[in-house]
């Protein structure tokens, strides 16, 4: 923990620069006019005594102020096992210094919850879903804050039932919000989720920002923060080091996605450092509601599969349009920058085949990496090729003492490059300064 806390420190002081810039702004925090303690309602931090009751007893008494300013629930300093439970609107959930809430690991009893319309079905297996850890649904003007409190899913029994393949449905998030609006997730720690672990999905004005978000490199799916369907998200200041993608943005999955028809639209992704075996900055792959107007600046990735990825399929549809991702610094990966028509997987066989994604508009910038196995990987669609793609200043470095060199591949693509190196395929075209982002939006 403490070379995750060093490297998190180090990474916010390089850019400094960009420190005064911020998008959080979107959501007001707002004082409550009355503050309760979970204690109150015979909430006990001893680490084995269940608090499922006394969260909902807290939680029901907070929807009935909601119409006073709502309230902040208050958790002491201890370790609250509890069940899942359900946020409602006007409320904080405040843990202080030292305070904990853990997920129980007795699972035959989790609640359940309908597949997202936008995909189905669950993601990991047919019908409905593990409901998340924490979740609310519909609800308004949340703030999930603390002391550096730390949300503890317990996730590893969940591992073990995906790895032996005894789950009867989907696992559950750490924490999801649907259809909500007005929400700040803010100075908590997020560890050992089951499953994803932020998850804002078919919400608006959503702010993340100061979270520490931590799982073993091998936990299956434990991606960071996904922002699905969702719009006016801000991701700010935040360390993760997780099992799967840092952060990913989604917007549905196959014909479902097409069918539901909301994207994912004006995300901002800022000061975000971490480490994973897969992805640093996703785009996908489930986008069949498209996805657009997102930026990416100033993050820092250490030991990661892919730094940059941009990833959809033949089946998914939708557009992925005016993605910029600037000031980026990878040190160990697989692959730098991959952007691939031809990654996951369908959620049943009702895809239609000739429904092809339309990625344009690209643009990537400023970009450093040593120790990169090959600096990148671009392959659209044969039938759709990707346009629009931008390369600019961008600098790929071997493992030394290697022979190989970080080279390119690329094919169904059109686009500009300036100052790549090493220089990546004949099919994007020298560019002059200036020129190369006009080009990003054929």
């Amino acid at each position: 923990m403490l070379k995750f806390l060093i490297l998190f420190v180090l990474c916010f002081t390089s850019s400094a620069l960009a420190e005064g810039v911020t998008c959080s702004n979107i959501v007001p925090l707002k004082n409550r006019r009355y503050n309760i303690s979970l204690t109150d309602f015979g909430g006990v931090g001893d680490g084995r005594t269940l608090n499922t009751k006394a969260f909902r007893e807290a939680i029901l008494q907070i929807q009935h102020l909601g119409r006073e300013g709502g309230a902040l629930l208050h958790i002491p300093p201890g370790v609250y096992l509890t069940g899942s439970f359900n946020l409602t609107s006007h409320m904080t959930l405040y843990l202080a210094p030292g305070a904990v809430i853990k997920a129980t690991q007795v699972t035959h009893n989790w609640p359940l919850t309908a597949p997202l319309p936008s995909y189905g079905r669950g993601r990991e297996l047919p019908g409905g879903r593990y409901m998340s850890f924490i979740h609310g649904d519909g609800v308004n003007d949340v703030v999930i804050t603390g002391e550096n409190g730390t949300i503890d899913g317990q996730g590893d029994i969940w591992w073990n039932m995906w790895r032996k393949r005894t789950l009867q449905f989907t696992r559950p998030s750490l924490l999801e919000l649907v259809n909500s609006t007005n929400i700040i997730i803010s100075n908590l720690i997020f560890v050992n989720s089951p499953f994803w672990n932020l998850h804002p999905v078919y919400c608006s004005n959503v702010v993340v920002r100061f979270v520490t978000i931590l799982a073993p490199h091998d936990s299956p799916n434990t991606d960071g923060i996904d922002p699905d369907s969702s719009s006016n998200v801000c991701i700010e200041d935040s360390y993760i080091s997780t099992g799967d993608d840092l952060v990913a943005v989604k917007s549905g999955w196959d014909e479902y996605g097409i069918a539901y028809g909301r994207p994912s639209s004006d995300i901002t992704i800022r000061r975000v450092n971490g480490s994973t075996p897969f992805s640093g900055i996703a785009v996908g792959s489930e986008t069949s509601g498209g996805v657009e107007n997102v930026l990416a600046e100033h993050i820092n990735l250490y030991n990661t599969g892919v730094g940059i990825h941009i990833k959809t399929d033949t089946g998914r549809g939708g557009q992925i349009r005016n993605i910029t991702v600037l000031d980026v610094y990878v040190e160990g990966a697989r692959k730098g920058i991959k952007i691939a028509g031809d990654v996951g997987g369908h959620p049943d066989d009702k895809f239609d085949p000739k429904a092809l994604p339309i990625v344009k508009g690209i643009t990537i910038k400023n970009v450093r990496g040593v120790k990169v196995l090959q600096a990148g990987l671009i392959q659209g669609l044969r039938n759709a090729p990707f346009t629009g793609i931008c390369l600019s200043d961008i600098n790929f470095l071997g493992v030394k003492g290697s022979a190989r060199s970080p080279s390119w591949k690329c094919s169904d693509v059109l686009g500009a490059a300036h100052q790549v190196s090493p220089w990546p395929c004949s099919a994007l075209t020298s560019n002059q300064p200036g020129s190369c982002a006009n080009h990003s939006q054929v």
